[in-house]
């Protein structure tokens, strides 16, 4: 019996109906023979999570309700520990729980990367847990530059992932890295002001 793509994890029975019906069937049949979602952590995509600040979260109730979080920290605080599985530090918050508590119900999970300066996207399915009574993991995932205590660690098992296109991203810069440009554009403004004055007096 032959193994089922891994984009079958997004394209169901249902999705593969409609695009069947409204005519793409073809076109993503031959991207799924090309093995286009990819099942390991590679190096491009650990460079990728080395840069980002942040993604966003979503689980799904016992019962199929979705819920979506948004998880901010410094650059590559969701941190790769082997070709399958990523982990971040969870940190106090409001106290909600909301997503924790999802996760004891179905621990399926999907992250949403979102790189505006590079208009870049990433898609990652997988399967999430939740670790409170392994103090060397909590460590090994704090990121120093982080705000707050660590309370917990988040283990993500690696499904499928996949690169959208960039059609439709906005591109903004992060403030600290425009900040940087116009330093820099500053300083050499200065720097040629200065030669002109020194050419014109002499």
């Amino acid at each position: 019996m032959s193994q089922s793509p891994s984009s079958d994890i997004a394209f169901t029975p249902s999705v593969k109906a409609l695009q069947t019906r409204l005519g793409s069937r073809a076109q993503y049949a031959k991207m799924e023979a090309r093995g286009e979602f990819r099942t390991e952590v590679s190096a491009d995509l650990t460079l990728f999570l080395a840069a980002q600040r942040s993604f966003y979260l979503a689980t799904a109730t016992a019962d199929g309700q979705p819920y979506i979080q948004h998880r901010g920290g410094p650059p590559g605080f969701l941190k790769t520990l082997d070709s399958e599985t990523l982990g971040f530090a969870d940190y106090r918050g409001n106290r909600q729980y909301l997503s924790w508590g999802n996760l004891l119900d179905n621990p399926k999970v999907h992250l949403f990367f979102m790189d505006y300066t590079h208009r870049r996207r990433i898609k990652l399915w997988g399967t999430a847990q939740v670790i409170e009574d392994d103090p060397d993991l909590i460590a090994r995932l704090h990121d120093p530059m982080a705000e707050g205590v660590p309370e917990r660690a988040i283990l993500i098992r690696v499904a499928a992932w996949d690169i959208n296109c960039p059609q439709h991203i906005p591109q903004r810069f992060e403030a600290a890295d425009v900040a940087d440009a116009l330093a820099a554009r500053d300083a050499r403004i200065a720097d040629l002001e200065a030669q002109i004055a020194a050419l014109t007096q002499g």
